[in-house]
């Protein structure tokens, strides 16, 4: 007496499956990779210490649809007076904020800004605005510097930069790889020495 064979399920079908799910799972990624994540390469070195030139980033598109950008945000924007490439800076002061440089000492709100990742002492162009008065940051405007302030083209040159010109929030350092690290560094704000 012989067994049944059982019928077997076509080939055809768990291909048709097994292709939807690849073509599926590719336009997941791009539409994250398009519209959710960037990887930005690092050019320069304004902001030594935390960042070196040629480092490869991973920047947020989504973070500042969600929020605004906050103090200490390590964030990559075009800059008002060049079209051609995008830079990254750190914002320093956000709308509303009386902001003023003395003598490479930022104060916000009559407080002074402790910055732990600035990584040599600020000499050069140390002192904004030029008249040394206290100016306040306008509605969806932020003053963005480089961590290395005397090699740094910043707010200080080109003056604020616009919310519609933010393209991402720098989060991950993903090259070089013994360098890997989450970009997390902030400042705090202190009472002014009497």
């Amino acid at each position: 007496m012989g067994r049944a064979v059982a019928p077997q399920q076509p080939r055809q079908k768990s291909f048709v499956r097994d292709t939807l799910e690849i073509v599926f799972l590719a336009l997941a990624l791009y539409i994250v990779i398009q519209y959710a994540v960037q990887t930005v390469h690092v050019l320069g070195s304004s902001m030594y210490g935390t960042l070196h030139d040629n480092d490869l980033l991973v920047a947020s598109k989504i973070s500042y649809k969600l929020h605004d950008p906050q103090r200490g945000d390590i964030i990559v924007f075009r800059p008002p007076n060049e079209e051609t490439r995008d830079f990254i800076k750190r914002v320093i002061a956000i709308p509303g904020d009386r902001l003023r440089i003395s003598q490479g000492v930022v104060y916000i709100n009559g407080e002074v800004l402790q910055e732990p990742y600035l990584p040599e002492k600020w000499t050069y162009n140390n002192s904004w605005p030029p008249d040394g008065r206290e100016v306040q940051v306008p509605p969806d405007s932020f003053f963005v510097m480089g961590d290395n302030r005397n090699h740094s083209s910043d707010s200080r040159t080109f003056g604020f930069i616009h919310k519609a010109d933010i393209l991402g929030k720098a989060e991950v350092r993903i090259w070089p790889l013994d360098e890997v690290s989450l970009l997390n560094g902030r400042p705090t704000l202190a009472a002014p020495a009497q």
